[in-house]
């Protein structure tokens, strides 16, 4: 079941606007579960400029099959130009757990 799971990663300009979109995608069975960590400090290259900034991380867990609709509905919700959407297959875990997540996403 394990490689049913992806770990999708999003960076968000605050605290509010991560839980807004995370409770959007939770909520409309997009993602099973959505975790919120503040603070994190991102220094990137945009427009041929380096900066830098305080940005909010999401770690969503989601169904493989999942993934199409998730991004689609990530991207429309997302208030960057170009949002990080970086997916990560999950290679085990407890399998009752991963079983949740592929039913709380269906």
């Amino acid at each position: 079941m394990a490689d049913k799971i992806l770990l999708a990663l999003s960076t968000f300009p605050n605290h509010e606007t991560a839980r807004d979109v995370s409770n959007e995608l939770v909520t409309k069975n997009f993602a099973a579960c959505a975790n919120i960590l503040p603070g994190v400090q991102s220094i990137y290259r945009w427009q041929e400029k380096i900066e830098s900034g305080n940005e909010t991380l999401v770690l969503f867990k989601l169904s493989e099959d999942r993934q199409p609709a998730f991004q689609e509905k990530l991207r429309s919700l997302h208030p960057y130009e170009v949002p990080e959407i970086i997916f990560i297959p999950v290679s085990s875990g407890l399998p009752e757990y991963l079983r949740w997540v592929v039913e709380s996403c269906s």
